[in-house]
């Protein structure tokens, strides 16, 4: 297609035919052919469109904000001749980032790299990448869009926490009742030997005591589980405080992964995540935090008493802004499913105080290092 260039050329080339034919001034038709010949030459050098290949790699494709990420662009000249100088136009989130790339000879490789923004939590959609050709005189331009797509996930900001008090002391094999599921590695008590038992469970010294066979009855740990809640209703927020707001829940996450503790991640919109004792679940957990977005359709806090289960090991974690308090009114009422309930508030339009709620541990902070420095103080004590 012409470029503005050649769409200036063309209209000169109109201009100047007509003015010299109705002037008899062959200086100016001679221009006009002249203007006419160089789209025709350009329309000729269209014709030998380079035979290109392209691979994009996104290193890393997981950062956190602020961190450095690059997207890394191999062409490949697959043509029998050489290619011309180009210019390649790589969208990312739809904004066009513009990569050169030298002339290249038959089967030779050119790789390059360019910088992705990184300045913002989110999901980034990397692709797809326009490779442009174009005359020397850049009258026309056509280009190939290559139809492969990368993601970049710009993880929130984290800061060292403790987990979500639990309001028990953590027993590093978890607490074990006779009720547990049996066949883990925590030790509950001795019984009689059964029929199926594995012979390296017997105790040899009470079962020479006792004059029957006696083994070790393991189980699996009662161990708390943590719950991190985030609220994402518009209305609860200013776009800067929602910010620390997703830092605070990733960092608790983070901090139930980190502790050894059985984590579930989830969002009032909907979003939600699991990971067990000992699971791989810092990256999914991010990611899920990397996409939450605030919504207007948002229940917020209204929609904690869908999440309660009949698990009563649970410590609930519930991180906010400033909801309206009949909101806040339905934490004492989830209250007594929980081993303990903590709320975080997130202010930035005026000072309060935290909420008093019957039962509920609560703080604000401004920010999430302010939040950071608060929440360890008060759970430490």
């Amino acid at each position: 297609m012409p470029t503005k260039s050649g769409i200036a050329v063309a209209v000169c080339a109109v201009v100047l035919l007509l003015l010299g034919r109705l002037s008899d001034y062959p200086e100016l038709v001679a221009i006009g052919f002249a203007c006419m010949a160089a789209l025709l030459l350009a329309g000729f050098w269209m014709l030998l469109r380079p035979d290109l290949s392209a691979v994009r790699e996104i290193k890393p494709d997981r950062v956190k904000v602020g961190e450095e990420a690059h997207g890394v662009v191999t062409l490949t000249n697959e043509g029998r001749r050489r290619s011309p100088p180009i210019m390649a136009a790589e969208a990312v989130t739809g904004r066009p980032v513009q990569v050169l790339v030298p002339s290249l000879a038959p089967g030779k490789a050119y790789t390059t790299q360019y910088q992705l923004p990184t300045w913002q939590r989110g999901i980034y959609q990397v692709g797809p990448l326009t490779i442009g050709h174009s005359d020397p005189l850049r009258l026309l331009s056509v280009g190939r869009t290559y139809s492969t797509y990368s993601t970049l996930y710009v993880h929130p900001r984290t800061v060292h926490v403790e987990p979500v008090p639990t309001g028990q002391t953590r027993d590093m094999d978890g607490p074990t009742s006779s009720y547990s599921p049996q066949g883990g590695v925590a030790f509950h008590s001795l019984r009689e030997y059964e029929f199926g038992d594995d012979w390296r469970l017997i105790h040899w010294k009470s079962s020479a005591r006792t004059g029957s066979l006696m083994v070790r009855h393991n189980v699996v740990p009662n161990e708390p589980r943590m719950m991190v809640v985030l609220d994402t209703s518009a209305a609860a927020y200013t776009e800067e405080s929602f910010e620390h707001a997703v830092s605070a829940a990733a960092s608790l996450a983070i901090a139930a992964i980190r502790g050894g503790f059985p984590l579930e991640l989830r969002t009032t919109a909907g979003q939600a995540m699991a990971a067990e004792r000992g699971g791989a679940g810092t990256v999914p957990a991010l990611d899920l935090l990397a996409s939450a977005q605030l919504s207007t359709d948002d229940r917020g806090l209204a929609a904690l008493p869908e999440m309660v289960s009949t698990d009563d090991r649970v410590a609930l974690g519930v991180v906010t802004g400033q909801p309206d308090m009949a909101l806040l009114g339905v934490l004492p009422a989830v209250r007594r499913h929980f081993l303990m309930l903590s709320l975080v508030q997130f202010i930035d339009q005026y000072n309060a105080p935290p909420a008093s709620l019957h039962g509920v541990v609560s703080l604000t902070a401004r920010t999430v290092d302010e939040f950071a420095g608060a929440w360890n103080t008060l759970v430490r004590r």
